[in-house]
């Protein structure tokens, strides 16, 4: 059996990684990082939209390249690759993707086509304090005229503090929710930035009788569960993807170095416990690898996932976590020198570690699942 990628995909992967290589340098993000604006690089977003990235996984009738999860997974690998300051994982699968899959026609015509061209950014609230997206702690009621009114909270909304519509999921009564488009700049919302572990622009958002209409419920108003349910492995698939790009450019910054570092005029990789550390760093590596693509072919082609997403989260967080310690430990204090990449790298890590769950809550989630099979 070929567990190859396709011409195609392969060809996708390596559009992102030279565009992402010439425009998301250490250089131009160390500028962005010095100028103390969000980390959002608006040029570089402009040129994945003419490259035609953003949009990669949208239907060719909404302006998309009519690709799937596969494709887009790969960009996302190069993203984490590049640690790149833009929100398309955020925009292109927590926004478009289920846009795309639930939205009306109208929707559909309003959003997308604006998503694919890079003239608007969305994104999905999904984390919740009690750590179920499916429990959300806001509420809609309905006001009378097909309308909703939403109260309540969001926490650690990614790319919340740029975003220009959010999706919201909210509990709706009698134990249903709906998801609904939230334009951050209405009326009652209000958003907090927060500072986050790798710099990216999230925020807290907060709800105070934000009126929005049927146009702006997504799906059925009740049903959200379905949504959500659709959209959760797909996120954290996707940040493994990312975790993924993170973990195998630390280790390759990681080799490069050992190769040149000398000490007792031989070259650091040349010593039994540098080189035993990073053969554990490069099997850590694959093993994301490996569990990652799994679960992101799985849900490309529609077959149950929950299993395999579980464990590609537990591989990226724990194992990621091993691969960017390793990276520091081996590089010592130039591993934490603002003016090298490998910082950036260590950071992305722990976020993308913790987002969506760690390896507890899988790991949790993963039990059931095998408990549930038993019974």
């Amino acid at each position: 059996m070929d567990f190859s990628f396709s011409e195609d995909q392969q060809q996708v992967a390596e559009l992102a990684r030279k565009l992402l290589a010439e425009r998301a340098s250490h250089d131009r993000q160390r500028a962005l990082e010095r100028a103390g604006t969000p980390r959002f690089d608006r040029e570089l977003w402009r040129e994945l939209a003419r490259a035609g990235l953003i949009g990669i996984a949208l239907p060719e009738a909404d302006g998309g390249g009519g690709l799937g999860f596969l494709e887009l997974a790969l960009v996302l690998e190069e993203v984490g690759r590049r640690t790149a300051p833009v929100p398309l994982f955020e925009t292109a699968l927590l926004g478009a993707l289920a846009v795309a899959e639930f939205g009306s026609a109208q929707q559909k015509r309003a959003i997308l086509p604006s998503v694919a061209a890079g003239e608007l950014l969305l994104t999905a609230a999904l984390h919740e304090e009690g750590g179920e997206a499916a429990r959300p702690a806001a509420t809609a009621t309905p006001d009378g005229s097909k309308g909703w009114t939403l109260r309540g909270s969001k926490l650690c909304v990614p790319a919340g503090g740029i975003a220009e519509r959010i999706l919201v999921p909210a509990a709706t009564g009698g134990g249903a929710l709906g998801v609904f488009l939230v334009d951050p700049a209405a009326r009652g919302v209000s958003r907090e930035a927060v500072l986050t572990t790798n710099g990216q622009p999230d925020a807290h958002l907060a709800f105070d009788g934000v009126r929005v209409t049927a146009e702006d419920t997504l799906g059925d108003p009740r049903a959200g569960a379905r949504i959500v349910a659709w959209l959760e492995p797909r996120a954290i698939a996707g940040l493994c993807a990312i975790s993924l790009g993170v973990c195998e450019e630390a280790l390759r910054l990681t080799a490069e170095y050992a190769k040149t570092r000398k000490q007792f005029d031989q070259p650091i990789a040349m010593f039994q416990a540098v080189g035993h550390r990073a053969a554990n760093a490069y099997i850590d590596t694959e093993g994301i690898r490996l569990t990652t693509w799994q679960a992101c072919w799985r849900l490309a082609e529609g077959l149950p996932a929950e299993a395999a997403v579980a464990v590609a989260k537990i591989w990226a967080a724990e194992a990621g976590q091993r691969v960017v310690h390793a990276a520091q430990h081996l590089h010592g204090g130039v591993g934490v020198d603002r003016e090298y990449p490998l910082h950036r790298y260590f950071l992305w890590a722990k976020q993308l570690e913790l987002a969506l769950g760690g390896a507890t809550r899988q790991l949790l989630r993963l039990g059931k699942l095998l408990a549930d099979q038993a019974a």
